[in-house]
């Protein structure tokens, strides 16, 4: 992965920089991601440097040698929660994620060497990495998977989505990876739209409303979107040398960040790309089938537990009876993808001037 150069990059003298000298003299740098204040012992570029408000900050991330509470972890009874195994000509590590005693910590390890290990609240991370990984590629697991394991240890729902704004509110683009959601919201970006967050939107209920929270000011993109969307793969910054991936910038030169909580006014569930005649298309989705799409779509949902799982789905059943949830079957042919995001964009626009009157079947 390469460093942030580029034009469309976050650069320090952009911005304001609040580093925080501890009691210990080592100098830490505070961030907000995910809606969580977190105090990094090292800069993570793809960040906005804020001050922290609270005397405790969410989430202290630390590098270099293992602390001494990493350690006592790590000499506790080990059993393995979840192995994935990747060929070796996959673009994507293996991961073994493995619970430390009885849940008193938990270590997240990738087959490049990236590692991580929380204690039980997920308040406490320390993380390492060795070369020829890059800081900015350790940052990528830190701000993806490992917040999101984090976000589910605090009980907090999160769609495996991106999300953008239209008109005050949030919509989702929900599914698989591999299906097009972050490419759909990076495209919707380059139209104007402030993107919420990308691959991971946590949600919260607040007086029978349901709110999505902002992630942080990027959208991580493969090469083949990047050509799709900008005519060139080399059209945006590369995240690191050395790695394929690049980054949308939400930093308002050419793309947005919606840096407060907004309404969740619309689900997009997302299918299987597919040859068919009269795709892309969106369809509403019976209430039943919503649950179960939306369940089957929350991220990391494999971490949690069954007390956990059922709090979830009630959280889930309240979320369906507010907000309208339909599916996107996307075209499989690139082109279409400005023909799709004008289809969200007019059914979205409709319903939210009049939500009674959205159709069922909306076609391009």
């Amino acid at each position: 992965m390469v460093g942030s150069s580029g034009a469309s990059a976050i650069r320090d003298s952009d911005r304001p920089n609040f580093p925080l000298v501890l009691t210990n003299s080592l100098v830490s740098y505070c961030y907000r991601a995910y809606g969580l204040e977190v105090e990094s012992s090292s800069r993570i570029e793809a960040l906005e440097s804020v001050r922290i408000e609270s005397a405790e900050p969410a989430i202290r991330l630390q590098q270099g040698p293992e602390p001494d509470w990493v350690q006592q972890l790590l000499r506790l009874p080990e059993k393995i929660i979840k192995r994935r195994l990747q060929p070796a000509e996959d673009a994507e590590p293996s991961f073994v994620l493995t619970e430390l005693g009885h849940g008193q910590g938990f270590q997240l390890s990738y087959s490049d060497g990236a590692r991580f290990v929380t204690n039980s609240e997920g308040t406490r991370v320390w993380g390492a990495y060795r070369p020829p990984m890059a800081p900015e590629e350790f940052a990528v697991y830190f701000l993806g998977p490992v917040m999101g394991f984090l976000l589910r240890r605090r009980h907090i729902t999160c769609l495996h989505s991106s999300a953008v704004e239209i008109q005050g509110h949030a919509i989702c683009l929900c599914g698989e990876a591999g299906f097009g959601k972050s490419t759909t919201a990076a495209a919707l970006a380059l139209r104007g739209l402030p993107v919420v967050a990308e691959d991971i939107v946590p949600l919260c209920e607040s007086q029978h409303e349901f709110l999505s929270v902002p992630g942080y000011p990027r959208v991580c993109l493969w090469p083949e979107s990047v050509q799709m969307l900008l005519g060139s793969e080399d059209a945006l910054p590369l995240i690191t040398t050395g790695w394929e991936k690049r980054f949308l910038a939400l930093d308002g030169k050419r793309a947005q960040f919606a840096r407060q909580k907004l309404p969740l006014a619309l689900i997009y569930v997302f299918g299987a790309r597919t040859s068919e005649l009269h795709s892309p298309r969106i369809e509403k989705l019976p209430a039943r089938e919503a649950v179960l799409e939306l369940v089957k779509n929350t991220y990391m949902n494999w971490v949690i537990g069954s007390n956990q799982r059922a709090t979830e789905f009630d959280f889930i059943c309240r979320l369906v009876e507010q907000v309208s949830v339909r599916r996107v079957v996307p075209n499989e042919d690139p082109a279409k993808i400005n023909g799709l995001c004008d289809l969200i964009l007019r059914d979205a626009q409709a319903f939210l001037s009049s939500p009674k009157s959205s159709p069922e079947t909306i076609r391009q």
